[in-house]
């Protein structure tokens, strides 16, 4: 089953170019495009795809903004921000506002495939680099558990457990490389390095199975 599409980035060039290369991977399926972030809301609301695309800075409305208004409108469409930026600021603004991936526009093509799939799948993808300013970010937050999809939460409550990769894999229906990529993405939201710091902060925020 293809994945629905929609692509949202004010340079017809870029939007344009990127449309070509996913609609040749075979189970992606570009459904609608957008010029500017109030478009990207419209045309998401309406055609409810699998995963909005979305660059940051557009005109009319930023990227963040489209997300935040994205998010309440429709929940279940996954969030990937596509964009040049990768400082603290723009990171943390996008992963706050809902996105649950971030690639750049220099990554190459078939990690952003990857991300269009794992977003879709309602798992978590940041690329390399990114995490770093989630660590710096969670150092500062008194509930950095907020910030933590679904699936995220769900894991770390089997992770409180003691469970194992493979057990969590198991339990969860998904392979244990989806689980392990999680939960790099889970440590660096909660600024910790292993999976006893994050059992531990769990436990205390009240998390547990």
């Amino acid at each position: 089953m293809s994945v629905r599409v929609v692509l949202a980035d004010d340079h017809p060039i870029i939007r344009h170019g990127l449309a070509a290369m996913l609609r040749s991977v075979e189970d992606i399926d570009i459904v609608g495009e957008a010029a500017n972030g109030r478009e990207a809301v419209h045309i998401t609301i309406e055609l409810n795809p699998d995963v909005v695309i979305l660059d940051i800075h557009m005109p009319e409305l930023s990227g963040v903004d489209a997300a935040h208004q994205i998010r309440q409108a429709a929940p279940k469409v996954g969030i990937l921000m596509l964009t040049m930026l990768d400082d603290d600021e723009s990171v943390q603004a996008a992963l706050h506002a809902g996105a649950a991936g971030y690639v750049l526009k220099g990554d190459p093509p078939n990690k952003i495939v990857r991300a269009i799939h794992a977003v879709a799948a309602g798992d978590a993808f940041l690329t390399a680099g990114v995490s770093r300013h989630l660590s710096t970010a969670a150092a500062a937050e008194t509930r950095p558990l907020d910030h933590l999809t679904p699936r995220e939460r769900h894991i770390l409550t089997l992770l409180t457990t003691g469970a194992s990769t493979t057990a969590i894999a198991n339990r969860l229906g998904i392979a244990s490389k989806t689980v392990s990529n999680n939960l790099s993405v889970i440590f660096a939201k909660l600024g910790v390095s292993n999976r006893t710091e994050a059992a531990l902060l769990a436990h205390r925020a009240g998390l547990s199975s």
